[in-house]
């Protein structure tokens, strides 16, 4: 059996390192770069080698994968002088899945294509949890072959992975997920408040409506988490701002009114104004509770 192809890893934050970890598990050789070392030592001590740059990661690896935080980011690690695109090896595929603008997609797809590479957007969605247990959702975007080379990753750390179209196509189904996303956050903190005001068991509350037309991903995933008080970050407040901000952006292109997502946009930038910037998404709830949702 040939041996498996050595992946460049770039971001290894809360989602990036288990992902990352799947794939060694897997068999994967592994290159990691983060801006911080310290996050990659856990994969360091299982094997992985060290890179002191992006660029430097691409070029030891046939095939490069990064998730970072934002779209000034990814233009830095992918067309920054020294960048991926400049210092990939020939041939090589490189995999974008953090949440970015299908517009910064559509450069790096024709700047890697000139340069004989093939570059897909395939952002995700899951969290913490999806990247932990390798069941991850993952949307790309790009030439039909990438997809089919990059797919063999994509099984290691997803459980459901679609081809949507030429590049920018993963992004804007990954805005379409964020929106969805945002309303049933909404839905799920404004039920639990409810709940709690009307003096019901929240823990009996949440298990009842769990096997109702209540019930969501987002429900099972983060409604025990609020319930025993638990904001640590599965996906930041901060990177959920980013990509609802991308998505209204997107939406007025798009001659879209969604009032919805507007509102959960307001309702997200109060809390990271008030020190939830860090926190994670089922945050929202302390919004709630500090009676801090007038609009």
């Amino acid at each position: 059996m040939a041996a498996h192809p050595t992946v460049a890893f770039v971001g290894t934050g809360v989602m990036g390192a288990a992902m990352a970890g799947n794939l060694m598990q897997a068999g994967y050789p592994l290159v990691v770069h983060n801006r911080s070392r310290t996050k990659a030592e856990p994969l360091l001590a299982a094997g992985a080698a060290w890179a002191d740059s992006a660029g430097e990661a691409a070029s030891r690896a046939e095939i490069t994968i990064t998730i970072v935080g934002y779209p000034h980011d990814v233009e830095h690690v992918y067309l920054g002088t020294d960048g991926i695109v400049d210092r990939a090896v020939q041939g090589a595929l490189l995999v974008d899945m953090t949440t970015s603008t299908p517009s910064l997609a559509m450069r790096i797809a024709g700047a890697a294509a000139a340069r004989g590479l093939t570059a897909l957007d395939a952002p995700v969605s899951g969290g913490d949890v999806g990247a932990r247990n390798g069941t991850l959702t993952i949307m790309a975007g790009g030439e039909r072959a990438g997809f089919e080379r990059a797919l063999p990753l994509f099984e290691v750390m997803g459980k459901t992975y679609s081809h949507m179209g030429g590049p920018g196509a993963g992004q804007h189904t990954k805005m379409a997920n964020q929106i969805g996303i945002s309303g049933t956050m909404l839905g799920l903190v404004e039920a639990l408040q409810y709940a709690k005001a009307a003096g019901l068991d929240l823990e009996k509350a949440h298990a009842a409506l769990s096997g109702g037309g209540a019930n969501s991903w987002s429900w099972g995933a983060y409604g025990p988490r609020i319930i025993a008080g638990d904001f640590a970050p599965g996906f930041f407040v901060k990177h959920f701002v980013k990509d609802l901000r991308i998505a209204i952006e997107e939406a007025h292109r798009l001659d879209l009114a969604l009032p919805g997502l507007e509102l959960a946009e307001r309702l997200y930038t109060r809390l990271m104004e008030h020190d939830g910037a860090e926190l994670g998404t089922q945050a929202l709830w302390l919004l709630y509770e500090n009676r801090d949702v007038g609009i």
